[in-house]
This record gives C-alpha cells, sequence and structure tokens, in this order.
C-alpha cells in the first residue's frame, strides 16, 4: 500500500491532499457553528444550503475550469487556486449575513472543482505502473475516508482551546501548506503542441464531458455513480434519523455508525490492490453495485442498532469497491494531455448524481418513512447496475480496429494505416481524442 509513496513527486502531492482535506474538516465543523450562530434553529437549513451551493459549484465548475486550465502549467494552477481557497476561508469569520456564507462557500468550492480533477488527472502522470497507480487510488481513498472520521475528532479537540475563527484560520494555513507541498513537487511537462489543438472555447470548456459519455466503460462508470451516490446518501442523510429517532440513541452512536460505513470504504481499500491483480475492474465494480443493493436491502429489515453497523460496514466497503478503481478506469480512456478534461468530467457527472439523492433521499425519508425508502434506493442502486451492465461491454478491448474517414493521407497518426474503401484504417488502443470523435462499433468507422 505504501509503495506509492517512495517516489518524491507523489508523496508530495499526497501529503498536500491530506493536510487540505483535513483543514476542510475542520471548517465544516466551523461552519455549522457559525451557521448556528447567524440563523439559530435554522441553521440546518443555512448549513444545507450552503452544502447543496458546494454540489452546485463541483457540478457547474469543474467542467468549465478542466476545459480551460488544461493548458497552463499545472502546477502554477493548482498552486494559485490553494492560495484563493486559503484567502477565501480567511473572510468566513467576519461574515455578518447568511447570504455571504453561501457566496463565500461557492465561490471556494468552485476552486475546489477545478483543484481536485485536476490533481486527481496528475498523479497517473508522475505513476506509470498500473499496480503502483491502484495502490495509489487506495491510498487516496483511505485519505478520504479518515478525513471523514478524524476532522470532526479533531475538531472536538481544537475547540476546547480555540474558537470557531480559528479553526477557519487554521484551514487556510492548511492550503498553504498545501500549496507549498505543491511548489517542492516536480510535475511532468506536458506537450503544448497537443494542448493547441482544439481551439474554440466552448470546444475546450465541453470536451470532456462529450468525451466521457461518448466512452461506454464511462457511460457504464456514471451509472455505477448513481448507484454509489444513492446508497451514500442514505447514509449521509438518515443516519441521525435513524439512531436518533428511530433507536432513541445518542450523538456518539451517530459518530460509531459513520465510522463503521467508513471502515468498511477503509477496508475494500486495503484490499482492492490484491483483488485487482486477479479481477477487471469490471467485475469488481458491478460486484460492488450487487453490494450495495443487498446492504440497502438489509437495511430495511434492521431492527436495533447492533444490527445497523453491519450494514453500514457492507454499504461502506461496497462504495470502495467502485469508487477506487474510477482512476484506472479514466486513466485507460484518455490521452495525457486530455486526462484533465475526463477528471473534471467524472468530478463533475458524479456530483450530480449526489444533487440528485441528497434531496431525494431527505424528501423520502420525511415523507414516507424509512424503510420504504429503503426500497426505492435499492430500485435505483439496481437501475445503476443494470444500466451499466448494459453500456459497458463485457469484452472492452483497449485496442480496437477503426476506420478514419477525414483525415490528410500524410498525416503522422494513420502512417501504419492501411487504405481501405471510404478511408484508412488501423488499429491501436482507442481513446476519444482530436483524432477519434466517436466510439468504433462493428463497422470499425467512428
Amino acid at each position: 500500500m505504501l509503495e506509492p509513496l517512495k517516489n518524491s513527486t507523489y508523496r508530495h502531492l499526497f501529503a498536500a491532499q491530506v493536510i487540505a482535506l483535513l483543514g476542510t474538516g475542520l471548517t465544516t465543523v466551523a461552519l455549522a457553528l457559525l451557521s448556528y450562530d447567524l440563523a439559530g434553529d435554522k441553521a440546518g437549513t443555512v448549513l444545507g444550503t450552503a452544502l447543496a451551493l458546494k454540489m452546485l459549484a463541483y457540478v457547474t465548475i469543474a467542467p468549465i475550469v478542466g476545459g480551460l486550465a488544461a493548458a497552463p502549467p499545472r502546477k502554477k494552477v493548482l498552486v494559485t487556486l490553494d492560495l484563493i481557497r486559503a484567502g477565501f476561508v480567511l473572510f468566513l469569520p467576519f461574515v455578518s449575513e447568511i447570504w455571504q456564507i453561501y457566496l463565500i462557500i461557492f465561490l471556494m468550492q468552485s476552486c475546489s472543482a477545478g483543484f481536485t480533477p485536476m490533481f486527481q488527472a496528475t498523479i497517473p502522470d508522475i505513476i506509470s505502473d498500473e499496480k503502483t497507480y491502484t495502490k495509489a487510488l487506495s491510498l487516496s481513498r483511505l485519505a478520504y475516508d479518515l478525513e471523514s472520521l478524524i476532522s470532526p475528532m479533531l475538531a472536538a479537540v481544537a475547540l476546547l482551546f480555540l474558537s470557531s475563527a480559528a479553526l477557519f484560520a487554521s484551514n487556510s494555513v492548511a492550503f498553504l501548506i498545501s500549496a507549498a507541498l505543491v511548489v517542492t513537487a516536480t510535475l511532468p511537462k506536458r506537450d503544448r503542441a497537443k494542448d493547441a489543438r482544439i481551439i474554440s472555447v466552448w470546444e475546450k470548456i465541453s470536451f470532456g464531458t462529450r468525451a466521457y459519455l461518448s466512452t461506454p466503460r464511462l457511460r457504464g462508470l456514471l451509472a455505477l455513480s448513481l448507484a454509489v451516490s444513492a446508497a451514500g446518501a442514505m447514509v449521509i442523510v438518515n443516519t441521525v434519523v435513524i439512531v436518533r429517532g428511530g433507536f432513541g440513541l445518542g450523538e456518539q452512536e451517530v459518530a460509531l455508525a459513520f465510522a463503521a460505513y467508513g471502515g468498511g470504504s477503509m477496508l475494500a481499500a486495503f484490499t482492492l490492490p490484491k483483488l485487482l491483480d486477479y479481477l477487471p475492474d469490471r467485475p469488481v465494480m458491478l460486484g460492488g453495485a450487487t453490494i450495495l443493493a443487498v446492504g440497502l436491502l438489509a437495511g430495511s429489515t434492521v431492527s436495533s442498532f447492533l444490527w445497523l453497523l453491519p450494514v453500514w460496514f457492507l454499504l461502506g466497503s461496497a462504495a470502495s469497491l467502485i469508487n477506487t478503481p474510477t482512476g484506472r478506469l479514466l486513466r485507460r480512456s484518455s490521452a495525457e494531455q486530455d486526462r484533465p478534461a475526463y477528471f473534471a468530467a467524472q468530478f463533475s457527472l458524479s456530483h450530480a448524481c449526489w444533487l440528485i439523492t441528497y434531496p431525494l433521499v431527505g424528501f423520502l425519508g420525511a415523507s414516507i418513512g424509512i424503510t420504504v425508502t429503503f426500497y426505492i434506493l435499492t430500485g435505483i442502486v439496481i437501475l445503476g447496475f443494470m444500466l451499466a451492465l448494459f453500456l459497458w461491454p463485457a469484452d472492452d478491448q483497449a485496442s480496437l480496429i477503426h476506420t478514419h474517414k477525414n483525415l490528410d493521407p500524410n498525416d503522422p497518426h494513420i502512417a501504419d494505416a492501411k487504405a481501405v474503401k471510404g478511408g484508412y484504417q488501423h488499429k491501436h488502443d482507442f481513446v476519444i481524442d482530436h483524432y477519434h470523435r466517436a466510439w468504433p462499433f462493428r463497422s470499425g468507422v467512428e
């Protein structure tokens, strides 16, 4: 698991990720306290709106930044976004109106929507070996899970000595440290000539999403992302309802339930590198969706807190089986120069799923009850599974025969191609890019 950390560049970037995540976790707690100070009993509504704005920023801004920021040097973009985030966080202790919270959160999360996918797209350029890259993905998954477990505990300890304003300052410092670590990392240089091939602004912005949705395995990934968001939203939105409202227990039990979900995700992340040595991504990820459906059905029968814990653990494990290999699919499906756009598309589209399931789960739980909500979400997971099964071919070959119909015969891309009726045909690892605008089907024609 620790093998990727032998790479000094990855080590610096991973440390930057962990520190920024911990700082963000502290800000989430401080934001809840600030919302209560400004809104009192309506703090939940304020915080819920702020989180919805966060998702909206992720969905709308990620493709824009992913398209426009791909050409400049990645290090400068990453450092600049970290510095802007640090500045926005410092403004939060001084807000006096609720609308100011909304504005700053949207702007800050817009920077995160640019930073995170570009950061993720940089890792496969640093680590070329797939086995080591899989371990790097598992480490990244562990970092996210540990943040959700550790940040609330750190915040609880910090609040014994610091004010909520000091927590915001801590996050600002975390972003500054993250920027410094990125500065010290040596990122590989890209071929600028390839970056200049797409001309119009709209094409730059829309390319990642269009290419993503044109790739069969990634369409299957999106369907599985819907399944993950349905089960995950159930855990995040209704754990407190089930534990406190249904079982009459306290905050410690709520935290323990979340820890069970995170623990399941962490265990799966630990075991996945070995598992993926023997099994392809598709059956592992489809297996994760199957376990999600089983877990949600089991959740509908939960009658005690002790029964809830293994169900939440199972759901966390299944979600990690789908989330962790995502980077491998994106890497396999994109040319190096296009990776920021692909990762931004995944970031945007997967969060669009959460933007749908969060309010849906909250509404269903409040209006028709938890048990029926479990059944409906099981149906959504099964739908995601069936769509993935249909959209992502079992015979998912990387190298495909295809025909170019409109290329100049002297174009170097078809130097190895043979002339056929209507164009030039050859075979290589196929991705959607400047040369390949559509996926080749049975005819081999794009």
